[in-house]
């Protein structure tokens, strides 16, 4: 695929379409919206040729209170951090923490071994592994002219 050129007067300056799409369905407008009070924590999903990583930073999360759950091609992580106890005799200038609950739910595409799938809290990062399912390798089938004899 040819690269995207977008001139600027006489600098030219590359266009990645996609990137610029990446960008525009990341923003969330509702974000803005949202009270202080609700956690959402923010995963990073990659794939290699092996698995499915999904990462996410969950500080304050204790392991008990995370639930993975894999239904189908279905992923769903729920969660939740606990608000610290208050203590009157404290000023709070700002409080600006978000405490709750939270759910992610995530489609997988198919051929995900779900047998093999494993999990990780490790300094409040939570780490999950979905492997694939390897593909059996093409098999090349010889073809025999019905016309000769062998």
């Amino acid at each position: 695929m040819a690269d995207l050129i977008k001139k600027t007067g006489n600098v030219p300056v590359e266009f990645d379409p996609f990137r610029a799409m990446r960008e525009m369905l990341r923003w969330d407008p509702f974000r803005e919206m949202a009270p202080m009070s609700v956690y959402t924590p923010h995963f990073d999903v990659t794939e290699n040729k092996d698995s499915y990583v999904f990462k996410a930073d969950v500080p304050g999360v204790k392991l008990e209170d995370l639930e993975i759950t894999l239904t189908g091609n279905r992923l769903q992580i729920t969660g939740k951090r606990d608000v610290e106890a208050e203590e009157k005799k404290d000023t709070y200038y700002t409080y600006e923490r978000q405490f709750g609950t939270f759910t992610r739910a995530f489609t997988l595409p198919e051929g995900i071994d779900t047998v093999h799938a494993k999990s990780e809290l490790k300094d409040g990062v939570l780490t999950l592994v979905i492997p694939k399912i390897l593909a059996a390798p093409a098999k090349k089938i010889p073809i025999v002219s019905a016309g000769s004899k062998s």
